[in-house]
């Protein structure tokens, strides 16, 4: 930053947002679709996490964006799931590769 509170040549400002008014959701489920035009992505909850789902997933959000933005995420998610990798381990997305890998199950 400059003097005078702006950014030097070559940088860019630093993006405000205004959260009020936001609502948090908690999602274990995503489903990925779109257009030719637009990504959708639909967010909801499984209650049945383990296994095929027999309830329906009751959608709660639905996020539509262009196919730039969607690249933004996707590079912004990466990075954010290698830092948590980098201090917490690697995250197994199997689900039945880490209840194996948990204490007490140890296979014969």
């Amino acid at each position: 930053m400059s003097e005078e509170g702006k950014p030097a040549e070559g940088q860019q400002a630093p993006v405000q947002v205004d959260d009020t008014g936001l609502e948090p959701i908690y999602t274990n489920f995503c489903r990925v679709t779109g257009t030719p035009e637009e990504v959708i992505l639909d967010f909801g909850l499984n209650t049945e996490p383990f296994g095929r789902a027999t309830a329906k997933i009751k959608l709660n959000q639905r996020m539509v964006c262009n196919f730039y933005t969607a690249k933004r995420l996707l590079m912004a998610l990466s990075v954010a799931v290698q830092r948590h990798e980098k201090a917490f381990g690697i995250l197994e997305t199997d689900v039945n590769k880490r209840l194996r890998n948990l204490p007490g199950t140890e296979q014969s």
